[in-house]
């Protein structure tokens, strides 16, 4: 699509990411352009993503959910943005007027790219591993994963981690000559389910890249993570 022309489809890849972008952060800004981006209202997660449309101006959605549950109305809706106010849904006779929010009341990524601020630790997540924890956290009610460093191996573990007897589920990703233990909340791994590398920072900050998508997650650790 060029950028003049004010009328688009969206992919399914892209109505994907936008339902997992709605987990984080129910409003969205959308810049010009072919880059997806949101934060959480708590500014400990932030989501990239590159998609194959491209959006041909800036605007703003309140209610991300209730945006995507109308187009679900719809079997293969056209986007029409010629308007400033409003975007128009179309398909067939039927047309559905879906007016813009104020960008200012939208918490918003900032402008600039996010740089880890050191690459300590690095492994990789593949799918099944991944559905694994999230699903073992929710049976055993765990509400930490931990990434932990000792006897030459990296493995994720789900637990309660004020809870000396609770439940823990583990998973060996990776090998290591570091002591670490890197905390994270699992209510924050709001990632579409896949492979990831990841990478983590000391300074309490990691990156999840999505190996199929061109999409990535910043995630802030707990304060309480330990390097070396």
């Amino acid at each position: 699509m060029k950028i003049q022309d004010k009328t688009m489809k969206l992919s399914d890849n892209t109505l994907t990411i936008l339902k997992n972008f709605a987990g984080i952060n129910n409003s969205i800004l959308v810049k010009q352009g072919n880059k997806l981006r949101t934060i959480s209202v708590a500014k400990n997660i932030l989501a990239e993503a590159d998609i194959t449309e491209e959006f041909p101006r800036d605007f703003a959605i309140y209610d991300l959910n209730q945006f995507l549950n109308g187009l679900s109305l719809h079997a293969d809706p056209d986007l029409d943005f010629k308007e400033d106010s409003y975007l128009s849904i179309k398909e067939g006779k039927r047309r559905v007027k879906y007016f813009f929010a104020d960008p200012n009341v939208i918490i918003s990524p900032p402008d600039k790219d996010i740089q880890l601020p050191s690459q300590d630790v690095c492994f990789q997540l593949d799918s099944t591993s991944l559905e694994k924890l999230v699903k073992a956290a929710a049976v055993y009610q765990l509400p930490d994963l931990s990434a932990i460093g000792e006897a030459g191996v990296i493995k994720l573990v789900v637990r309660d981690k004020k809870n000396d007897t609770s439940n823990e589920y583990a998973i060996v990703v990776g090998e290591t000559d570091d002591e670490f233990t890197f905390n994270f909340k699992v209510e924050n791994i709001k990632i579409i389910p896949g492979a990831y590398d990841v990478v983590v920072s000391s300074k309490l900050l990691s990156q999840f890249k999505n190996s199929k998508y061109n999409l990535s997650y910043w995630i802030a650790l707990e304060p309480d993570s330990t390097f070396g």
